[in-house]
């Protein structure tokens, strides 16, 4: 049904007189996109073979001037801060840091259900700044719930469980964006940001900026699942917590291994990017973890990384660079302005750009993917209306990253799923509720403060 419906829109377009403004450079940059879509979000073809793919034709299409060029997005510093960040989470699991979050998480299971049900939110949305990866915070605390699921001897579908699964998987998806080194989506953001926005923006300066209304969004839709389930499932067992087996020694070389980290989170926070490169520090740091006597990043640890994901990112940087350099970004921006009325204001203005974004982002099944492709067409508009790049940008940042309707929007929205936590029409409820939710905040937010 979708490619069917994405050939009937090429069409459409064709004989409706679309793509008469675009050149023919233009129009096989909008059919590499349309092949591009379909690859990453259908195909049974491998993202990694797809991805090279993508690459191959922006050269047999001539999109480039030199083959090299091609290649520009394997070069952009956000895909190797992503790999190296990446390699540091896995290494403080291997150190054991993981633990420590497990016993904060025990700690709390003292004082009731309930008193788990409260924190686990509030551990969510500040693990990001410890823990950049979503799915290496996912692994490490669906175990602990599991378990403790058990320990109060409750079903499989309980309330605590389908509360907890959506914390670990939506709302862990959602906290990523609280700080630009919390993930692989908000840092490849901040560098499309800086690429095509024109604006490089600090650790603090991004705090600032996304916080407030991140943790304002995410606190109205914990709180409207939590009801959701309490209505729909089984009541909160109130049961005494049985005995667990706890073990409060720190993991061997802890702060050998945790405070360099908190020196790397430090030196994003009072360090100039202009003048000391935010990839600096994590590099630095991969590579103390890598010496014989900590001997946490090592050949095995590399090779387990997600390459197929690396190569998707690549793919799309380059792709969103050609749809900028080939000005295809701004034909089709120009089309959006061409749709709305006339005098609407910023409020329609900012409502349209929002509608647009949570449209394109069903195209695409990774947040990455479609962040790099939407990016360019909106700095386009906002250039063409004058409007703010800033506001623009992280009403981008807040909707693609917010999305998580379907369980493939999100890797760890995916995983949740997966573990039978919650049916399809729950998934649907509070994945529509959520991205509404932080949607309309980021509406709001782009109004009246961004």
């Amino acid at each position: 049904m979708f490619t069917t419906i994405l050939i009937l829109l090429v069409f459409v377009g064709w004989y409706a007189g679309l793509l008469d403004i675009y050149s023919t450079k233009q129009k096989l940059t909008l059919l590499l996109l349309v092949i591009a879509i379909y690859f990453w979000t259908i195909s049974k073809m491998p993202f990694a073979a797809s991805s090279l793919l993508v690459v191959g034709l922006i050269i047999i299409f001539g999109l480039v001037d030199r083959p090299e060029e091609a290649f520009t997005g394997f070069l952009t510093n956000a895909l190797y801060f992503i790999l190296v960040l990446s390699l540091i989470s896995k290494a403080l699991v291997a150190a054991g840091a993981d633990r420590v979050f497990v016993t904060i998480l025990l700690k709390l299971s003292r004082g009731g259900i309930r008193t788990i049900l409260f924190g686990l939110p509030l551990l969510i949305a500040l693990m990001p700044i410890l823990l950049p990866s979503a799915v290496a915070r996912f692994r490490i605390l669906e175990p602990i719930i599991e378990q403790l699921n058990v320990t109060f001897n409750m079903e499989q579908d309980s309330m605590f469980r389908k509360y907890s699964m959506y914390v670990i998987g939506m709302m862990n998806q959602n906290s990523t964006m609280i700080v630009f080194t919390g993930g692989g989506f908000p840092v490849l953001a901040a560098q499309l940001l800086k690429d095509f926005g024109g604006v490089q923006i600090s650790w603090i300066g991004w705090f600032i900026l996304i916080a407030p209304p991140l943790w304002l969004s995410m606190f109205l839709v914990s709180f409207g699942v939590f009801k959701y389930f309490q209505h729909t499932t089984e009541e909160v067992s109130m049961e005494a917590l049985q005995q667990l087996d706890e073990d409060t020694q720190l993991p061997k070389r802890f702060w050998w291994v945790v405070l360099p980290f908190g020196l790397m989170i430090l030196s994003w926070v009072v360090l100039d990017q202009e003048t000391v490169p935010l990839i600096i520090a994590p590099i630095i740091l991969a590579s103390y973890y890598a010496l014989p006597i900590n001997n946490l990043v090592t050949d095995s640890l590399v090779r387990s990384y997600d390459w197929e994901n690396f190569l998707l990112l690549g793919a799309s940087f380059s792709l969103g660079y050609v749809i900028e350099e080939t000005g295809t970004a701004l034909i089709l921006a120009g089309q959006m302005l061409e749709l709305l009325p006339d005098g609407i204001g910023d409020f329609g203005n900012i409502l349209f750009v929002a509608i647009f974004i949570f449209i394109l982002r069903f195209l695409f099944v990774v947040p990455s993917t479609s962040m790099i492709v939407i990016f360019p067409i909106i700095m386009s508009y906002a250039e063409i209306l004058g409007l703010s790049v800033i506001t623009l940008a992280f009403l981008v940042i807040m909707i693609i990253g917010g999305v998580t309707i379907m369980p493939i929007h999100s890797p760890t929205t995916f995983l949740a799923f997966q573990k039978g936590a919650f049916s399809k029409k729950e998934q649907y409820a509070i994945g529509g509720y959520s991205s509404f939710i932080i949607s309309t905040v980021a509406i709001i937010w782009a109004l009246f403060i961004w």
